[in-house]
């Protein structure tokens, strides 16, 4: 059995990975030239966790997780406003969850597929034609490529879902949001090593991790109200955000020395199914649950798990494994992307009341018997 896997993401590779444990061959398809690396941290657990350790690999997310020895809320003149310490933040993420930056997640992912599948760079699909039997891809290299099964793991834009099942603003649900994140060449001086900073003033928030090893990114997100259609993201992150103190303007002048950027609104994908024949939607191409829930490369991992389960268990059957997979994850994608919409409002408060409202929680876990009380029921119980 052969699938052809639009996208060398999380999600794509994930998938190839899972497949050649079921005995597939895979073709992998990717329209950027070469792998991207960094992109912000995500707290990978739940679903994604439990299927990364029956995948094999979750040693290797221990050894490229680390954890943030403090998180600080900053004024927006750089004050510190509450910081919670290395503790509150294990006891409020669990036992089970890795922080991680979901370029290393795909370095991990990368380095198990790699001679085991073939990674096409610098092309994607442009037509797809399907019967019974097969599914056959043309790609933009002039190549027509045939297999079992197309897996359209290509992102929020996903050109698979374009060409099967119809234009993206049939299925991209806004979220009034825009974000770009991108690499610091050096640490801000008054970030300390390990640690993260943040600061939301007016519909707009920003993020400075320090990771461990000496890396560095940059978080900005922020309610659409401030942007302006057509602006590239140099102009509008100054424009928006260059009011502010702290360490944003040297974030700001560290973005001319990126090596890339990524910028884009933050929608959902909500589609009535996820298949069509020997197609199927996989990751933001299917859900994007967002930022909001938190849970993306989770799904991501999860999802292409038990698509390699339920392919395994209908030998010959790629409709019916299909349409297994799909009631198996759609519930729990579902939920985290009603946690989404549920959370935008408060994710860059545009007031300061709100902004204290939603900062309440966080600083009561600084206080030690919640703490305690956090520990136990989450971690110890």
């Amino acid at each position: 059995m052969r699938a052809i896997i639009i996208g060398a993401g999380i999600a794509g590779l994930a998938a190839a990975l899972r497949l050649h444990q079921i005995g597939w061959d895979t073709l992998i398809v990717e329209r950027a030239p070469t792998r991207r690396g960094g992109g912000y941290a995500v707290t990978f657990g739940g679903i994604g966790y439990d299927a990364a350790e029956r995948m094999g690999i979750l040693p290797d997310l221990l050894n490229k997780g680390f954890i943030t020895v403090e998180l600080v809320y900053h004024k927006p003149n750089g004050e510190r406003r509450f910081a919670l310490d290395r503790a509150t933040i294990l006891a409020t993420t669990g036992p089970r969850s890795i922080t991680i930056l979901r370029g290393d997640l795909e370095a991990v992912l990368y380095e198990k597929v790699e001679g085991h599948a073939e990674i096409r760079f610098g092309t994607t699909l442009t037509a797809v034609d399907q019967d019974s039997r097969a599914v056959r891809v043309t790609l933009t290299d002039g190549s027509i490529e045939e297999g079992d099964l197309l897996i359209g793991a290509d992102g929020l834009h996903s050109a698979t879902r374009a060409l099967l099942f119809g234009p993206e603003e049939d299925f991209l649900l806004d979220l009034e949001h825009k974000v770009a994140v991108y690499m610091l060449d050096k640490r801000p001086a008054t970030i300390a090593t390990g640690a993260t900073g943040t600061l939301s003033s007016r519909g707009r928030t920003a993020a400075f991790i320090s990771v461990p090893d000496g890396r560095n990114v940059a978080f900005f997100g922020y309610r659409t109200s401030h942007a302006r259609p057509g602006e590239d993201a140099a102009t509008e992150l100054q424009r928006v955000y260059g009011d502010l103190g702290w360490v944003i303007p040297e974030a700001l002048a560290g973005l001319k020395r990126a090596d890339s950027v990524y910028f884009d609104t933050i929608s959902q994908v909500v589609a009535p199914s996820w298949s069509k024949g020997r197609v199927v939607l996989l990751g933001d191409a299917a859900w994007c649950v967002t930022l909001f829930a938190g849970y993306g490369s989770a799904l991501a991992v999860g999802g292409a798990d038990r698509l390699g389960t339920e392919l395994a268990a209908h030998p010959g059957d790629v409709p019916a494994a299909l349409a297994a997979w799909e009631a198996a994850i759609r519930p729990e994608a579902e939920r985290k992307q009603k946690l989404g919409r549920r959370v935008k409002g408060v994710y860059a408060p545009t007031s300061p009341l709100l902004l204290w409202l939603t900062q309440l929680p966080l600083r009561l876990t600084t206080l030690p018997p919640v703490r305690r009380y956090i520990t136990r029921r989450f971690i110890k119980g």
